[in-house]
C-alpha cells in the first residue's frame, strides 16, 4: 500500500478545516463589526454636524431678525454672519456658507479663501430645495480629489418662515479614513489569529491523528501478517476507546487467524497425503484447487488447470453441463484407458451450499478403481474360464454315460473305449481342480514354502532324466548345463512343479523329431534358466499373455493335449515367489523358449562340504 502523502493526509486537512473555520467566523464578524461602525461613526459625524448647524442656525435666525430691527451702533447682517463663521471651526469641516432666503445670495463663508462669492447668487439645486419646502436636504459624492464629501443645507426658520439656508461641506472621507484604518488593525488581528489558530490546530490535529495514524500503520502491519504490533493508547477518550477495541480486534484477528493457518495446514495435509483425488470449482464451475493425486490421474499441471471448467477438464463436454453436474447424485465412471495402459476413475461429486441455498461451487472426488475394474474383470473370466473348462469334460462324460447306460456297456468294443474317456476327462477335471487349488493357496499371504540350499545344476540332470526315461515322442534332449555346482535356495517341491509344467509344454508342442535344448546362463546375481522347443511357436503379441490364467494361444490343441491353462499362471506365481522372474521368447514357427532367474550365491563347491 502506498504511503499517505502530506498534502492528502488527514492531519492536514484537520488544519486546514480549523484555519477556515477561524477564518469564516473573523470573516463573518468584521463584515458585521465594519458595517455596524461605519454606520455607527456615519450617525455620530452627521449628528455632530447637525448639532453644530442647529447651533449656528439659532445664532443667525437671530442676527436675521435683528437685522431687520436694527439700532444704531450694530453690524450689519453681512458682517455678523461672517464674524460668527470665521469663529466656526472644526477639522470635519471644509466650509459653512450662509444663504439668504430670498434673493439665494451668499452672505457668509467661513473658508477664508472664497471670500469672493460673497453677495453672489448660489445655484445649488439643495439649496433651492431646502429653501422651497423648508426641510432639511443632504447628500454624499467624491469630489474631484477623490475624496468623499458630505452635504448638509439646513433652513433658517422663524414662524414656518424660511429666513435662509446654512451650506455645510463636510469631511466624511474622514470616517472611511478611521474605518480603513480599523479594517487594518482588524486584518492584522484576524493574521495573527489565523497564525495562532494553525498552531494550536496542529498541536490539536495531533491529538487526533496521531492515534489514528498508529491504528492505520498497524492495520497496514495486519495486512502483512504481522499481528504482534499493537496500537498505542493515549487517553480515554472516544479515540483511545477506539484504539482498545483496535488492540482486542488485534487479538481476535491473530487468535483466528492462526486457527485457520492451523486448519488450512490440516487440510493441506489431508489434500496432500490422500490417495483420492480432489477438485474443487467456484459457482461458476472454475477450478479453484485441485490435489497431487488429482493431476497425478488426469496428468495434468495444477497451475495450468486453475480457472478452466471442471467439466472440460474430465472430459464431460459431450454429457454433461456444469448444470447438470450439480444435479447429479450417482458417481460417474470415467475411462481414460488407451492402448498403452488402462485408467478407470470413479468421480463423486458434492455440492458446496449455503443455509440460505446459494451454491458456492462443487467439490469432485476422484477414486482410481482401474485395479478394482482389474480385479473384477479377471474374476468374472476367472468364473466364465472354470465354468467353461468344467463344462466341457462334464459335458462329455455325460454323454458317454448316457450311452452306457442306454446299453453300450454290453458291446465289449463300445464300452471299454467310453470308460476310458470318461476317466480321462475326470482326470482333466481332477487336474483342473489341483491346479486351482494351488493357485488359490498362492493367492493366500499364509502360503509357506520349505526353502533349502540346494545344487540347481544336480537338481536340474534329475528332472530331465525323468522326463527322458518316460517321454514317448521321438524328441532328442540337449542339456547345455555348467559341470560346477550353483547353489540356490528353493522350495524343491514348488521348483520341481514349475519345471514340470515348462518340459511338459515344450514336449506337448515338439514335433516329431525336434529337440528340447535345457540350459543354465550365470548373471549377475541370478541363475538364468531356460527351456527352449522347435513348436510351432507364439506369436508376438500372445507372448505377455501366457502367463495369465486360463490363456491359451490354440485353445482347441491345448485341451485335447489336457492342458488346463494354468500351468504358466502357477509356475509365475511360484517363481515371483522366490525372488524370480519368467517371461517367454518365441519365434513363430520356429519355437519358443520360457526362462526365469532364481537368485544365488556365487561361492565354492567346498564351502558345502
Amino acid at each position: 500500500m502506498n504511503k499517505v502523502g502530506f498534502f492528502r493526509s488527514i492531519h492536514l486537512k484537520f488544519v486546514i478545516i480549523y484555519v477556515l473555520l477561524i477564518l469564516v467566523a473573523m470573516q463573518i464578524v468584521s463584515v458585521y463589526f465594519v458595517r455596524q461602525l461605519e454606520t455607527t461613526l456615519n450617525n455620530n459625524f452627521k449628528t455632530t454636524i447637525e448639532d453644530s448647524v442647529n447651533l449656528l442656525a439659532y445664532y443667525l435666525e437671530e442676527q436675521i431678525v435683528k437685522e431687520r430691527f436694527p439700532e444704531e451702533g450694530d453690524l450689519s447682517l453681512e458682517e455678523d454672519v461672517n464674524r460668527l463663521l470665521s469663529d466656526y471651526n472644526s477639522a470635519d469641516i471644509n466650509e459653512v456658507q450662509v444663504i439668504e432666503g430670498d434673493s439665494l445670495k451668499v452672505l457668509g463663508t467661513s473658508d477664508v479663501e472664497n471670500r469672493s462669492i460673497l453677495g453672489q447668487k448660489l445655484p445649488d439645486p439643495l439649496v433651492r430645495l431646502a429653501i422651497s419646502t423648508g426641510q432639511e436636504q443632504n447628500n454624499e459624492f467624491i469630489n474631484d480629489a477623490g475624496q468623499r464629501i458630505w452635504v448638509l443645507v439646513k433652513p433658517i426658520m422663524q414662524d414656518d418662515e424660511v429666513l435662509g439656508a446654512i451650506h455645510v461641506s463636510a469631511k466624511i472621507e474622514n470616517v472611511y479614513d478611521q474605518l480603513r484604518e480599523i479594517n487594518n488593525i482588524f486584518s492584522t488581528g484576524t493574521a495573527i489569529a489565523l497564525a495562532l489558530t494553525a498552531v494550536l490546530s496542529v498541536l490539536l490535529a495531533q491529538t487526533i491523528t496521531r492515534p489514528i495514524t498508529d491504528m492505520r500503520k498497524q492495520a497496514l502491519a495486519m495486512a502483512k501478517g504481522n499481528y504482534s504490533r499493537k496500537v498505542k493508547i493515549y487517553g480515554q477518550d472516544e479515540i483511545g476507546q477506539l484504539a482498545m477495541t483496535f488492540n482486542s480486534l488485534t487479538r481476535k484477528l491473530q487468535e483466528a487467524q492462526a486457527t485457520t493457518e492451523g486448519e488450512r495446514r490440516k487440510l493441506s495435509s489431508v489434500l496432500t497425503y490422500m490417495t483420492d483425488g480432489v477438485i474443487a470449482t467456484d459457482r461458476k464451475g472454475r477450478v479453484i484447487l485441485i490435489n497431487e493425486p488429482a493431476a497425478d490421474m488426469l496428468n495434468v499441471s495444477r497451475e495450468t488447470v486453475l480457472s478452466t471448467s471442471i467439466v472440460s477438464l474430465l472430459g464431460l463436454e459431450e454429457d454433461y453441463t456444469f448444470e447438470e453436474l450439480l444435479e447429479e447424485r450417482e458417481s460417474i465412471i470415467l475411462d481414460y484407458s488407451d492402448h498403452k495402459e488402462n485408467l478407470i476413475l470413479r468421480a463423486n461429486i458434492s455440492v458446496i451450499q449455503k443455509e440460505t441455498g446459494f451454491i458456492n461451487g462443487l467439490i469432485t472426488v476422484l477414486h482410481d478403481i482401474t485395479e478394482q475394474e482389474k480385479i473384477e474383470e479377471e474374476r468374472r473370466e476367472f468364473v466364465a474360464n472354470v465354468s467353461h473348462e468344467l463344462r466341457t469334460p462334464l459335458t462329455t462324460m455325460r454323454s458317454y454315460l448316457e450311452a452306457l447306460a442306454d446299453g453300450a456297456w454290453q458291446d465289449k468294443n463300445l464300452a471299454p473305449n467310453f470308460l476310458d474317456v470318461t476317466q480321462t476327462e475326470t482326470e482333466r477335471m481332477i487336474r483342473l481342480v489341483n491346479d486351482l487349488l494351488q493357485l488359490s493357496k498362492m493367492d493366500s499371504k499364509d502360503y509357506q514354502f520349505k526353502k533349502e540350499w540346494i545344487d540347481f545344476v544336480k537338481f536340474y540332470h534329475r528332472i530331465i532324466d525323468r522326463f527322458e526315461f518316460t517321454k514317448q515322442q521321438n524328441v532328442t534332449f540337449e542339456r547345455r548345463l555348467p559341470n560346477h555346482a550353483d547353489f540356490v535356495e528353493i522350495d524343491a517341491d514348488k521348483l520341481t512343479q514349475v519345471m514340470d509344467n515348462i518340459i511338459s509344454n515344450a514336449l506337448k508342442y515338439s514335433p516329431e523329431g525336434g529337440k528340447v535344448t535345457f540350459s543354465i546362463e550365470e548373471r549377475d546375481q541370478f541363475l538364468i534358466i531356460s527351456i527352449s522347443d522347435e513348436g510351432m511357436g507364439i506369436p508376438k503379441e500372445n507372448l505377455t499373455k501366457i502367463f495369465d490364467r486360463f490363456y491359451r494361444v490354440d485353445k482347441a490343441r491345448t485341451r485335447k493335449l489336457g492342458g488346463t491353462g494354468l500351468g504358466l499362471a502357477i509356475a509365475k506365481e511360484m517363481v515371483e515367489a522366490h525372488g524370480g522372474e519368467i517371461w517367454a521368447d518365441s519365434v513363430d514357427g520356429k519355437g519358443t523358449t520360457i526362462s526365469f532367474s532364481l537368485p544365488y550365491v556365487r561361492t565354492e563347491e567346498d564351502d558345502w562340504e
